[in-house]
């Protein structure tokens, strides 16, 4: 269910740990470079000539040692950057990089990135941060990348996973020292409760949406739905007054509630009480999908979140101007960039460029479950292993996923999961989801939802 993820100072801390080191630095060497060089031989048998272009540190030795091998096969190999060459091995910079490269350096990135040829990166596309995924100025982009015991956080968090290509995990003989990350595997979801013989329709997961002011009550409509698909027995909406009639419209399993609202159509904080007998029926909320944003809202969302006991995700307008609140009950707070960026009063490009640290930063300032949404998904938690969901397909960048995301983890945690192990699964769920639709063209969040029950089953 959970792949590592090491950081810089992991790997060398496992390294550390081989017996003898640093006396026998140069076995680990020899280990990784005869991994890349038989990489290269079996992914492209018909190359006769390699580039292979190193650096001064470690991975350019492992670099050495992979041509070295080469030459052993038979094949040409010359070691500096030949546009002529059938295949590129990038040994210029491993685990070790920071921030970015220097001109020359950056110049040479980019003359492989021009030269048209497969690339086999040696640990990481040169370029690219190991411990966060960062890449401050230009990578090598990688057709394929060798990396030795663990892949690292770089390869799994954007944008470092668009450089690596594929990764290929190489044993060079170092103990598992345990990481503060892990990749999260589809087999997250043999987690998840489903309903058997003995359950009702409460036992097998009570969710409670509130949301959907005027002209976006589609949003809690998707996310009810999603929750019903991901095998809630029982779901209730509740909605600003005026806004029914559209809900009862598209929902028809699902119970409805009227909330009392402003003059334009908002919630205020006396619709908390209008919940009340919806609230102690739930085991878990989910609400803001469709909100929208006034100092009534902001209220109302304190108060529901101060009152209840119950297991909650804050998504989407409930997040506006969210304040940390104290509670027992797991809470999951699902922003993406733009909204994490308002939590941590900074900027979208910060959050973007920062993803692991951000996240990572919100959790301990809420503390609770933070999941930074995007191109890869990132799980926070205090005092707990960030988790990286990768499995999410193109399709998914379409208006509405979040709301559905939103259901499917309230679902999970009405079923009893974990804050943290929730987020997780909602997020693997929605991308295996995705994945089994027969085009990513043209895939909207409806789609998503109908696709749940066989990617949970």
């Amino acid at each position: 269910m959970l792949e590592p993820l090491s950081t810089a100072a992991e790997m060398r801390s496992a390294e550390e740990m081989y017996e003898g080191f640093p006396e026998t630095a140069p076995e680990l060497m020899e280990r990784a470079g005869r991994a890349v060089a038989e990489e290269a031989l079996q992914r492209f048998p018909e190359a006769r000539r390699f580039s292979v272009v190193c650096g001064g540190g470690s991975n350019g030795g492992d670099g050495r040692v992979a041509a070295r091998i080469l030459r052993a096969a038979g094949r040409a190999v010359v070691e500096e950057l030949d546009v002529t060459a059938d295949v590129v091995v990038d040994a210029l910079f491993g685990t070790g990089f920071r921030g970015s490269p220097r001109a020359e350096a950056a110049s040479l990135i980019e003359a492989i990135n021009a030269c048209g040829r497969p690339v086999v990166s040696v640990d990481l596309p040169s370029g690219v941060d190991a411990s966060t995924g960062e890449v401050a100025g230009v990578a090598v982009h990688a057709t394929v990348t060798v990396t030795f015991h663990e892949r690292k956080v770089g390869h799994a968090v954007a944008p470092g996973r668009f450089f690596a290509g594929e990764v290929v995990v190489a044993d060079i003989g170092l103990e598992h020292q345990g990481t503060g990350a892990s990749r999260v595997t589809a087999e997250v979801l043999r987690y998840v409760p489903r309903r058997g013989p003995a359950s009702t329709k409460y036992s097998a997961g009570s969710v409670l949406v509130v949301g959907g002011s005027p002209g976006m009550a589609g949003a809690p409509c998707l996310t009810a739905l999603a929750a019903a698909r991901a095998d809630a027995g029982y779901v209730a909406v509740g909605v600003p007054a005026s806004s029914l009639p559209s809900v009862e419209a598209r929902l028809l399993e699902q119970v409805k509630r009227p909330l009392p609202h402003d003059v334009d159509g908002l919630l205020v904080p006396a619709s908390v009480d209008a919940l009340g007998d919806l609230v102690a029926r739930a085991g878990a909320l989910a609400v803001g999908p469709g909100l929208g944003r006034s100092d009534g809202t902001v209220e109302f969302v304190r108060l529901l979140l101060a009152e209840t006991a119950l297991p909650a995700v804050v998504d989407a307008d409930a997040l506006w101007r969210l304040e940390p609140v104290a509670r027992e009950a797991p809470t999951v707070l699902t922003p993406h960039a733009g909204e994490l960026a308002r939590l941590l009063g900074t900027t979208a490009d910060q959050v973007s460029a920062h993803r692991f640290a951000s996240a990572e930063a919100a959790a301990q300032r809420y503390g609770c479950v933070v999941l930074l949404k995007g191109v890869d998904t990132i799980v926070a938690a205090p005092g707990e292993r960030t988790l990286v969901i990768d499995l999410g397909p193109p399709g998914l960048a379409t208006a509405g996923s979040g709301d559905v995301l939103t259901g499917v983890i309230a679902a999970f945690l009405a079923k009893g999961l974990d804050g943290r192990l929730a987020a997780a699964a909602g997020a693997a769920a929605c991308g295996v989801a995705a994945s089994l639709a027969p085009t990513q063209v043209g895939l909207v969040a409806s789609d998503v939802i109908a696709l749940l029950p066989r990617a949970l089953g």
